[in-house]
């Protein structure tokens, strides 16, 4: 089998904020040892992340200003380390008792310091979704829009509901507990592979990509636990979600068995897969869910591009599987109502059916319907806005 690529070696800070930058700067040796390690034994890595405790709960009482200066510090601190990722992790924005008017310097802090993410946390189980904080989100996702070039400031930023700490995967990881290291593979390629010619039996699938994912992650889990181990930190497990990278589709997994990913049967093949991630015998950690990012896979950008999928489908296929609407591209004057309705609806399924889910949407600045966007980005597929 051909080895999946690392699409992260992700480092939790169990420290509480302010993280002093020499924290930081260990916290960044760990990882760059891992990540020699699997690339000693042959495997790509992509990236290497940091994510900590949420700031927005840590610096509950600091005025908006100093977590702005603060977040500058870090990003002085993440450049001086080699590090372009860090995710500061969710604003708690479910309690009835968190003021909503420190959601506003959100889209400002972003947009300042390129290397950090967050999040905004709608709802959980315990609480229910807090209705009023979706306008304020909204507000974030449409001023990351125009402040960012080509909108791509969304791509560090999302609305989430239900979902836990101590997973790998961004913008909405965030950490809680002792120092940890956990790990993320880019296994589109492996659940594609495992399902070529494979008739579109639900059990069939389970046990095929069940398989193939179990020798995939192996070795990469048994590596984790060593450099963790070396490092003095826990193993956190892994995040088996197929992350899929333009070419590298989990679109192609599902056109494998059905012809095409949404055609009928899309629902039982999600559900399959989901299946197989969730009965796998590794440490898992995180969504460890089926994800569905339109921009980030070429299949799913071409069926959205022809109208064939929207977000109606890839919120059903979410009651089966995850992650909810994830870099979904939306023309730049969507109306205000319709993206607050997409927060909500994926709050309310991620509440309701007791699981993570989130929503990131990309509304393109300046694209209307039938516009092309242009993104500039390696990490995004660029499409006709249908």
């Amino acid at each position: 089998m051909e080895l999946p690529a690392i699409r992260t070696v992700t480092i939790g800070i169990g420290q509480p904020h302010p993280v002093a930058p020499k924290l930081i700067e260990e916290a960044a040796g760990h990882a760059r040892r891992a990540e020699e390690m699997y690339r000693d034994a042959g495997y790509e890595v992509q990236t290497v992340r940091l994510t900590t405790r949420p700031v927005f709960e840590d610096l509950a009482d600091w005025p908006a200003a100093d977590v702005f200066a603060y977040a500058g510090e870090l990003q002085a601190a993440l450049d001086s380390a080699g590090i372009t990722y860090l995710s500061l992790g969710p604003a708690p924005a479910y309690r009835p008792d968190f003021p909503l008017d420190r959601l506003g310097p959100i889209a400002e802090l972003l947009a300042a310091h390129p290397a950090v993410s967050c999040s905004v946390q709608l709802g959980t189980a315990t609480h229910g979704v807090r209705a009023e904080a979706v306008a304020p989100t909204v507000a974030i996702t449409r001023d990351l829009s125009t402040s960012t070039a080509g909108g791509v400031g969304n791509f560090r930023f999302a609305a989430l509901a239900n979902v836990g700490p101590g997973h790998p995967f961004f913008p909405a990881s965030y950490h809680a507990g002792p120092d940890a290291l956990t790990v993320g593979t880019q296994g589109a390629g492996v659940v594609a592979a495992a399902l070529a010619g494979l008739d579109p039996v639900p059990a069939a699938v389970t046990a095929a990509a069940r398989a193939a994912l179990t020798e995939a992650a192996t070795p990469v889990v048994r590596l984790a636990k060593r450099a963790a181990s070396r490092a003095r930190l826990r193993f956190g497990g892994i995040d088996l979600s197929p992350a899929p990278a333009g070419p590298v589709s989990i679109g192609a997994a599902f056109a494998a068995v059905l012809g095409r990913f949404g055609a009928p049967g899309t629902l039982a093949v999600a559900a399959a897969l989901t299946e197989a991630l969730r009965t796998t015998r590794v440490p898992r950690c995180g969504y460890n869910g089926l994800m569905l990012p339109v921009l980030e896979d070429e299949v799913l950008a071409a069926e959205w591009e022809a109208g064939r999928i929207g977000a109606a489908e890839l919120l059903s296929y979410s009651a089966v599987c995850g992650t909810g609407l994830d870099t979904v591209p939306l023309p730049g004057d969507t109306p205000v109502a319709d993206i607050a309705g997409m927060f909500l609806d994926v709050a309310t399924l991620a509440v309701r059916l007791r699981k993570p889910l989130s929503a990131r949407l990309f509304p393109v600045p300046g694209k209307r319907s039938g516009d092309r966007t242009a993104f500039g980005s390696p990490y995004l597929v660029d499409i006709t806005l249908p």
